[in-house]
């Protein structure tokens, strides 16, 4: 899999809705979706590395993280929350 530019911090507080962004754990070959921000919140899904998502525009900090909502499409799960260390270009 070709590498992944990281967001750096300041280009992670200016993401609006709309954004298109790649997802990438290093760990492991996908990205937890949780249902809110934090990571105590209940993985909702999965997404595979490479795969992109789209931010709404929505951006907390929480548990050491800054955590975006995206735009998941899935019936009963109009928007999910992805951290920002997993997302880039």
């Amino acid at each position: 899999m070709a590498e992944m530019n990281r967001i750096n911090d300041a280009e992670l507080e200016n993401i609006t809705g709309g954004v298109t962004r790649k997802v990438q754990n290093d760990a492991v070959d996908y990205a937890n979706i949780r249902n809110a921000p934090g990571l105590d919140s209940s993985v909702i899904g999965r997404i595979d590395n490479g795969s992109k998502v789209e931010t709404t525009g929505v951006h907390v900090k929480k548990d050491g993280y800054d955590w975006y909502e995206i735009h998941m499409g899935i019936a009963g799960h109009p928007t999910g929350w992805i951290a920002g260390s997993l997302i880039g270009y």
